[in-house]
């Protein structure tokens, strides 16, 4: 089962390969998750931890959380996730960190994709649009959306301006460029969803585990 923790993203920057190229990276801060719960297959069915991120005051966190991080004594956390994955090895209160990956990992990275509010369908669905010429009057309209007498209706799912981003994305395969535990910052090639300070979930790549 995978094993993962939570971070947050800091921003985008480069650093060098020993050949001298430069190769994009994200800044991901990641403190120490801490062991709220430890779910089993004995009591609940199936295996799993819910990691608690971001230290708080208490007058930040609602009543019923409060009473969830009570249990693990180690303070309030702004975030609460849970993870399926091996517990074996944990009990509530460890704290997992940086360090529970290496260089040369990969990852599943999933966030919140930043939001971009109402868009017509060339910039949210890449729409063709029509002709560019003066006077044509169909620059970037949607076109036909098959409603005519049959079947007189706009099926489901058909793909129209409306909301876009805002949306929960996973990022699979990223590699692990460099870990510094010193600073508690994990170093993944390339990009990965949401906007600078948003909250990450970063896991082991489930598509390149390796077979014992």
């Amino acid at each position: 089962m995978r094993k993962g923790l939570i971070g947050r993203k800091m921003g985008m920057t480069q650093v060098f390969a020993e050949d001298g190229s430069a190769v994009p990276v994200t800044v991901i801060e990641v403190e120490p998750s801490v062991v709220i719960q430890k779910k089993t297959n004995e009591t609940d069915g199936y295996e799993a931890l819910q990691l608690g991120y971001g230290r708080v005051k208490q007058r930040s966190v609602n009543r019923p959380l409060q009473g969830i991080f009570r249990k693990a004594d180690k303070g309030f956390f702004s975030v609460l996730k849970e993870i399926r994955q091996d517990t074996s090895g944990f009990e509530v209160g460890d704290e997992i960190r940086v360090d529970l990956f290496k260089a040369g990992d990969y990852v599943d990275v999933t966030g919140i994709s930043k939001g971009k509010g109402f868009a017509g369908g060339v910039k949210r669905h890449g729409f063709r649009g029509g002709r560019a010429t003066h006077g044509s009057m169909f620059h970037r309209a949607p076109g036909s959306i098959g409603a005519s007498s049959d079947p007189s209706r706009v099926l489901p799912g058909k793909r129209l301006p409306g909301h876009m981003g805002h949306q929960r994305k996973t990022v699979q395969n990223i590699q692990v460029v460099a870990v510094r535990p010193e600073e508690n910052v994990l170093l993944v090639k390339g990009s990965v969803p949401g906007a600078r300070r948003g909250i990450l979930l970063i896991r082991q790549a489930i598509k390149k585990q390796k077979v014992v």
